[in-house]
């Protein structure tokens, strides 16, 4: 069918067959009993020449439909404008205020910040983390909450599966002395180094492809916005990237030791994470719902 379409579409062909996440939504698993989505695109200034390959495809498909391979649905047409799929994305990416100060504002949409504002200006590009799910969301205000409490400000922040570098950002807005994002997407380490410069912190954070275990001295902070599984997997290297404490608790005191921001974690998922990180070492401190989603905060103090 691809073949087929491609003959009478210059400007491609596209097959989309029906697929379920798994693993978190991490990979997808394809159904091959579900009906395939097979898409030409040609371009419709020749209105004569459009009906004739519609016509053309339509007669091939049919003498395809002959040898009797797999059922063939009704051939469907419909005009696409350019602009759907250049720039009709960005629609769904507003101004948002995230927690009491925080406002996370696209690249190409314009935002008057008000006095005590923390404005990230974010182009989501291809790597997760715009501030739109739950999670970021989340971890954000985490990241807030923190900055408020005296955590953030001066601190060495370590943020494993940086993404866009969004909460890269967001730390080094508040503060923090330095920052790094660990991703083992390539495409990722590019957009958080990008976002960096965009906010004017590429002094302070840093990208570079990798994960756990971190190297050097531990840190004051790790963000770890990623899927219950990954946590429980690597609550042991997590809780060596943090900070040890004195063994005094409590929330920002003298002697305290470094946090855990964790994200990623589905409501159900949320008894496995809490028992792997206090395994590890780790003592809850916080925990933030949204939806289906949890963020917890945990401290290290040995």
């Amino acid at each position: 069918m691809a073949e087929i379409l491609s003959r009478a579409a210059p400007g491609g062909v596209t097959v989309e067959p029906v697929f379920e996440l798994v693993e978190e939504g991490l990979g997808a698993r394809v159904d091959p009993t579900r009906p395939v989505v097979v898409r030409g695109y040609l371009p419709a200034m020749d209105a004569w020449a459009v009906r004739e390959a519609v016509a053309s495809v339509a007669r091939d498909l049919g003498h395809l439909q002959a040898f009797g391979l797999r059922p063939i649905g009704e051939l469907r047409t419909r005009a696409v404008h350019e602009e759907d799929w250049a720039n009709a994305w960005k629609r769904h990416f507003p101004v948002l205020r995230v927690g009491r100060r925080l406002v996370i504002r696209p690249t190409w949409r314009r935002h008057r910040a008000a006095a005590g504002e923390v404005v990230l200006a974010l182009d989501p590009g291809m790597a997760f983390g715009t501030g739109l799910h739950p999670t970021t969301r989340l971890c954000l205000a985490g990241v807030e909450r923190l900055a408020d409490a005296g955590l953030v400000a001066g601190a060495r922040v370590l943020d494993v599966g940086c993404g866009s570098g969004i909460l890269a950002v967001a730390a080094a807005r508040f503060g923090a002395r330095e920052v790094l994002g660990v991703d083992i997407d390539p495409l990722a380490v590019e957009a958080t180094a990008a976002n960096a410069r965009r906010n004017r912190v590429a002094r302070i954070v840093r990208a570079r492809a990798g994960s756990l275990p971190a190297t050097g001295r531990p840190y004051d902070l790790v963000l770890a916005n990623l899927i219950a599984s990954l946590l429980v997997r690597l609550a042991a290297e997590l809780y060596g990237a943090v900070r040890p404490g004195s063994g005094m608790a409590g929330s920002g005191r003298a002697g305290s030791g470094g946090r855990l921001l964790a994200g990623g974690i589905f409501v159900d998922r949320e008894p496995e994470v809490r028992r792997a990180l206090a395994a590890a070492g780790f003592r809850l401190v916080g925990r933030d719902e949204e939806g289906d989603w949890v963020a917890l905060e945990a401290e290290r103090l040995d």
